[in-house]
């Protein structure tokens, strides 16, 4: 946090972040170029689509995925549940190792809507039946009835077929709407519950 680095470094103290998870140990940490955080050479770090193992593209946000090189406590694939993004090139410091832009929130986002659980691999599936890339699945209430609007990027003409998918695969009827290419937040978010109770 800035203010809690501009309070030390006004004491003569200089701080540097590290990303870290309890099972794991640190994952990633800062250097003195304070750009992005550099992955510990002892671990793979995969950034992936949250509720899938697809990769997403550099600079992309999604879930943090770690296999460590450790014998005595073996772990593939360790889905951290946290949210960040590549960053392309190598640190202004000299380290070769790839960066990560450090944590930026939660990737379970996994809502109710009408009673039904629904899931990241629920719109993922949907997309991977229509061969698409990119979609957010918002969901609303409107007079005290769940409303869900599947926002989905590189649709051209009927959409109904989309809309089938989406029922058969959540159980629940949404709409779906066209979005244009590259519009929607590069966030992780995959499903964003807009609901409020008051």
């Amino acid at each position: 946090m800035p203010a809690v680095r501009e309070f030390m470094r006004g004491r003569g103290i200089e701080c540097f972040q590290a990303y870290g998870t309890a099972d794991l140990g640190c994952i990633a940490y800062e250097t003195d170029a304070r750009e992005g955080l550099v992955v510990n050479e002892d671990m793979i770090v995969e950034i992936l689509r949250p509720g899938t193992g697809d990769p997403v593209a550099q600079g992309e946000v999604g879930e943090v995925v770690v296999t460590p090189f450790n014998p005595d406590y073996p772990l593939v694939r360790f889905a951290t549940g946290d949210l960040s993004a590549a960053l392309p090139g190598t640190s202004p410091c000299g380290r070769t190792n790839m960066r990560i832009k450090g944590w930026m929130g939660r990737a379970d986002q996994t809502t109710k809507v009408k009673g039904l659980f629904v899931h990241p691999h629920h719109v993922a599936e949907v997309l991977r039946r229509h061969s698409l890339a990119r979609a957010r699945l918002v969901v609303e209430n409107q007079a005290g009835e769940d409303r869900m609007t599947l926002h989905v990027e590189g649709v051209a003409g009927d959409v109904a077929p989309i809309e089938a998918s989406l029922k058969e695969v959540t159980k629940v009827r949404g709409e779906v709407r066209a979005a244009a290419a590259g519009s929607l937040p590069n966030d992780g978010k995959v499903i964003e519950d807009l609901r409020k109770y008051s």
